[in-house]
């Protein structure tokens, strides 16, 4: 058995990163699933995609909130957290052989750091854009994306809307904004570890002391 690895959200200000894995026994367990990269699909289809495939193989999920993020990134890097929770979702399936999408700009380093996290044997092949590349690992990709989507839809319908959770959406940074000026904080949701909520926070901290001194 042999499966593919891959993550959404790791860029995200807002929203829990997500790791998924997806089992198959020979390439022909994904024939009739047109995979591709999640980015590369629109919502609706990628939601059908990631329920067909599912249903069809083994799959492994992990769910890492922001508050476990901003945790982890006190003492250690980003990749790290990715590579251990890469680690934990093919555990889960225990394959012989694991593909994965490298987060590291050396590929092959990637793949020792995440087999150095295994207690089992299992080879771990690392490349870059597997996500593209890889149908195992688009699969992966498509189970990520949807089961973040659906974390994101959740925090919309608490907190209203939010975009996408990533720092180049100007709605969520809108709202990152807004919240932190009307409240004094960030919210739950959010990466408070990352540069663009200290900046935000730094502003909103700013804007109150010139207020202050103009009164």
């Amino acid at each position: 058995m042999f499966c593919g690895v891959d993550e959404a959200g790791k860029g995200a200000v807002l929203g829990p990163l997500v790791v998924a894995a997806v089992a198959c026994h020979t390439p022909g367990d994904l024939d009739g699933i047109p995979v591709k990269d999640s980015k590369a699909l629109r919502q609706a289809e990628r939601a059908r995609l990631s329920d067909l495939i599912t249903t069809r193989l083994r799959s492994a999920v992990l769910v890492i909130d922001s508050g476990d993020i901003d945790a982890f990134r006190r003492n250690s890097s980003m990749n790290l957290l990715v590579a251990r929770a890469h680690a934990r979702v093919i555990a889960e399936l225990r394959p012989h052989r694991a593909y994965v999408d490298a987060c590291d700009v050396i590929a092959s380093r990637y793949g020792r750091t995440v087999a150095a996290c295994l207690d089992f044997p299992c080879r771990v092949t690392a490349e870059h854009h597997a996500d593209e590349n890889r149908p195992v690992v688009s699969a992966a990709s498509i189970v990520a994306k949807v089961a973040r989507d659906r974390i994101i839809g959740d925090l919309a319908a608490s907190f209203g809307e939010i975009g996408s959770g990533y720092p180049s959406d100007e709605k969520t940074i809108a709202f990152l904004d807004r919240y932190i000026r009307d409240h004094g904080r960030p919210p739950s949701c959010a990466r408070a570890s990352w540069e663009t909520t200290r900046a935000l926070v730094c502003q909103a901290e700013q804007s109150d002391l010139s207020r202050f001194f103009v009164l």
